[in-house]
């Protein structure tokens, strides 16, 4: 496969909004090292954590591209690098998405099963391997358990309430808007609560009564500063809160009275789950979007890189 010298990418110099990406013609492409694949994009994802490095909320290097996943093609592979071949198909987790090309372990990346489309990859991808390490290493849901889930209707949330349904767990989840708790609840969702209604607004109170005063067993808050202290309320003695999302702002430091309190904290990266001993979960879960068995947010196919236009 011919590979170019330069490339059409999206580079960030310096932090800001929207206004300080650049769309550069003519890029380096990166020369895959030993253990790394070239891949050439056909899509790229577009996820929330881009924005943080874009406006600094997480410290990264610049300039830099953006963008943490991608699906396409290995176009060459670098020294010492097994266990893929120029031509085959693939998904990936690293950095610098929003280009042509991109150079990523080959640890990172896994084949694309035949039947399986780059759109159907991307809106499960980073997203569903983000709910799979939450659901089974973060806190490991067990059947019966009580999970509240904020922001159910979004990319996470959407398939973060199908996995805990399957295995399962009783799921509370809170979105905004009648539209979006109809969609929760038509994912399984045994509570909604809608946190801009006037009852939705005390939230706290209908987790409580909907586990019989006991709270939830874990918390997955992806909102942060607008519910880490309802949060803080609405979990069990000894139960977990996952903090892993700041889409009201982030979560402030924790006030010492709170730590007290029984709470567990960990750390984990999605990507993490892509290493050779947990592959043949990443396998079985991308066979799940061919069995029909997951349902998948379709707006995301909008977030293809159509180079050749821009």
């Amino acid at each position: 496969m011919s590979v170019p010298t330069t490339m059409k990418a999206v580079v960030v110099e310096q932090t800001g909004g929207p206004e300080v990406l650049q769309f550069k013609t003519s890029h380096p492409v990166p020369v895959p090292q030993a253990g790394q694949l070239l891949v050439r994009n056909n899509i790229s994802g577009v996820n929330y954590i881009d924005t943080y490095f874009r406006t600094g909320l997480y410290a990264s290097p610049k300039p830099e591209i953006l963008g943490r996943e991608g699906a396409g093609t290995v176009a060459a592979l670098g020294p010492e690098t097994t266990g893929f071949q120029v031509g085959d198909r693939v998904a990936w987790l690293a950095i610098n998405g929003y280009a042509e090309f991109t150079a990523v372990s080959a640890a990172k990346a896994v084949k694309i099963p035949e039947g399986i489309s780059d759109e159907d990859v991307m809106a499960s991808f980073l997203s569903g391997l983000t709910v799979l390490a939450f659901a089974k290493e973060t806190y490991h849901v067990q059947k019966g358990d009580w999970v509240l889930l904020h922001a159910a209707a979004g990319g996470a949330g959407f398939l973060m309430t199908q996995i805990l349904k399957s295995i399962g767990a009783k799921v509370i989840g809170t979105a905004g808007g009648a539209e979006k708790c109809a969609l929760v609840k038509s994912l399984g969702a045994d509570v909604v609560i809608d946190y801009r209604s006037e009852e939705g607004k005390d939230w706290v109170k209908l987790v409580k009564e909907a586990t019989g005063g006991r709270g939830v067993d874990v918390v997955y808050d992806s909102v942060g500063k607008d519910t880490w202290e309802g949060s803080l309320e609405a979990v069990k003695r000894k139960g977990t809160i996952v903090w892993f999302g700041n889409a009201s702002g982030p979560v402030p430091p924790l006030p010492l009275p709170y730590v007290f309190v029984s709470i567990m904290l960990s750390g984990l990266y999605a990507d993490n789950i892509l290493l050779a001993n947990s592959r043949p979960s990443v396998s079985r879960s991308l066979a799940r979007l061919s069995s029909g068995t997951l349902r998948l947010v379709r707006s995301l196919s909008t977030t293809r890189m159509s180079y050749s236009a821009c």
